[in-house]
């Protein structure tokens, strides 16, 4: 397996108030680097198809999803758009963030995530979470026992200490809080708006059920609707089970504005979970279910940026999932649960482009397991070498935040 490194270092990127319990601690911020800054995390939970989002630019992802793959760049209508000769992203980019893209404000990380492969939605949500050493790692000397109380981005807030000592300096704009913000730092959370699309039409099905009334074919038609039915039920419900009750994408795009003057006004750190991406069946391609959930996903992340004004300069927007999904397409074109995916980073300090350690898929044997992306770039790495970047956190503080991570320093900002 043949990996590539495209690690271009460079200089930089009514609610209740919070309480930190830890104030005692403050780190100089890095030259260059925004005292003010702002960190955004949203969680895409149920593990999005990254693969057709940045897509390879390979034979063999064509060959892999003869149903789902979207065509290369310049072949049509529907065709990918344009990023570098090795990838190309969704055409449902184009109208919202393909601009800010194309200016240098969104990097994309392939092959991100945890080295966890139990490929289960709440196990592996909880871990990313936690931030912690997975089960059986060595620790090296010295490193503090791991809390399983506690998520990183909460660890994080107790290493800021003062410089977060306002009111109201860390959010989670979410139904109840999160794994990832619980801990000893007290933070608020709040609830956004419901938005979800309504159910299954009925209407299709009652009129194809008078039609072959009285018919011959009257009996498998009803079995037929009534198992469609049946599916269409309990693939909803594992969705929204794979979500956690996480506010839907087209309920993002609709909060987009409220998140981002909260961000601009008071919050420095935020947290945000978009569900919906479970999808094993009927994905589509340039078109279809996961593309309109982009759609709004990436529209709703435009208008987050348009509505921080000038403070998008020190914001930085990381949209991270538990995992990614199967190379190959399923029998019902859909995907399946898989290993590796790809994050994206925004901000209008962002170094853009497509970072971090790759590999060519050509073949099955750049796969973890010969199904699905491996992990190259381990997500806490990710996560250290940005903090590092952000707020100057010195490996005492990273290795509080993340025991026995290893940051790696992408060039992000």
């Amino acid at each position: 397996m043949q990996r590539r490194h495209f690690l271009h270092a460079s200089a930089a990127a009514a609610l209740a108030g919070g309480l930190t319990l830890n104030a005692t601690r403050t780190w100089a911020a890095p030259a260059g680097s925004a005292v003010d800054s702002r960190l955004l995390v949203v969680f895409l939970r149920g593990a999005y198809d990254a693969c057709n989002v940045l897509i390879p630019q390979t034979s063999f992802y064509a060959e892999s999803r003869p149903n789902i793959a979207i065509a290369r760049p310049g072949t049509g209508g529907n065709a990918a758009l344009a990023l570098n000769a090795d990838w190309a992203l969704m055409p449902s980019l184009q109208a919202t963030l393909y601009p800010r893209i194309q200016a240098g404000e969104v990097a994309f990380i392939p092959f991100a995530g945890i080295g966890d492969l139990s490929r289960s939605h709440f196990e592996t949500q909880d871990r990313v979470e936690l931030g912690l050493p997975l089960p059986g790692d060595a620790l090296a000397p010295g490193t503090p026992r791991p809390d399983t109380t506690q998520g990183f981005l909460n660890r994080l807030a107790q290493e800021l200490g003062t410089r977060l000592d306002s009111d109201q300096r860390v959010m989670s704009f979410t139904d109840r809080l999160p794994t990832v913000l619980q801990g000893r730092r007290m933070v608020p959370n709040t609830n956004l708006g419901r938005t979800r699309k309504p159910g299954t039409d009925t209407r299709q099905a009652a009129l194809l059920e008078r039609m072959y009334a009285g018919t011959t074919l009257e009996k498998g038609v009803a079995e037929g609707l009534d198992t469609q039915r049946q599916v269409a039920q309990q693939m909803a419900d594992e969705m929204q089970q794979a979500g956690r009750n996480a506010i839907t994408p087209k309920g993002f795009d609709l909060e987009a504005t409220r998140i981002a003057r909260l961000m601009r006004d008071q919050v420095r750190i935020g947290f945000v979970d978009v569900g919906g991406w479970d999808t094993h069946v009927g994905q589509g391609n340039a078109t279809g279910a996961l593309a309109g959930r982009i759609g709004d996903l990436s529209r709703g992340l435009d208008t987050f940026a348009r509505e921080m004004g000038p403070a998008w300069k020190d914001t930085v927007v990381v949209v991270i999932s538990e995992f990614g999904r199967t190379f190959k397409e399923n029998g019902n074109r859909g995907t399946d649960h898989g290993h590796g995916t790809a994050y994206w980073v925004m901000g209008g300090g962002v170094k853009g482009g497509v970072r971090g350690e790759q590999v060519a898929l050509t073949g099955p044997a750049a796969l973890n397991q010969g199904r699905d992306w491996p992990v190259l770039n381990e997500y806490r790495g990710v996560f250290g070498g940005l903090f590092q970047r952000l707020y100057g956190l010195d490996a005492q503080a990273l290795q509080r935040v993340f025991p026995g991570g290893e940051p790696r320093d992408l060039g992000l900002v």
